[in-house]
């Protein structure tokens, strides 16, 4: 875990001393964490997070993912996008299959109405 706060500070650019300001630690505190002298506090995990919400918690407190989260979840998100746009045209589709079937019940019989109207027009022309 020191070594991930080592590469969030290289990464923001700041030296410890600001990096820990910014989280609004002490700076000793920080210094004696990444040198071993103490653990690495929950509070230090919390205030990182806070301050850097660009860093991935799961990535920062377990080492499991990237380290950003737009490179984790843009992917994610992407692929669920996608997903539940496929999932949307494919009901969509069904939907104009069915309402196309509807349409073609209904124009054949307009065109059997017509025809047994034209039928009753003739009719009423012979008598």
């Amino acid at each position: 875990m020191i070594n991930r706060i080592k590469e969030v500070i290289a990464y923001t650019g700041l030296s410890e001393r600001a990096f820990s300001l910014k989280c609004g630690l002490k700076p000793t505190t920080i210094n004696n964490q990444l040198i071993g002298k103490r653990e690495v506090s929950l509070a230090t995990i919390v205030a990182i997070s806070s301050s850097f919400e660009e860093i991935s918690s799961d990535w920062l407190l377990r080492g499991k993912g990237e380290m950003l989260i737009s490179a984790n979840q843009s992917k994610d998100e992407n692929t669920e996008r996608i997903s539940r746009l496929v999932d949307t045209i494919a009901t969509l589709q069904g939907t104009i299959n069915e309402q196309s079937k509807t349409i073609q019940v209904y124009e054949d019989k307009v065109r059997k109405l017509n025809g047994e109207l034209t039928m009753l027009k003739n009719e009423r022309n012979i008598r």
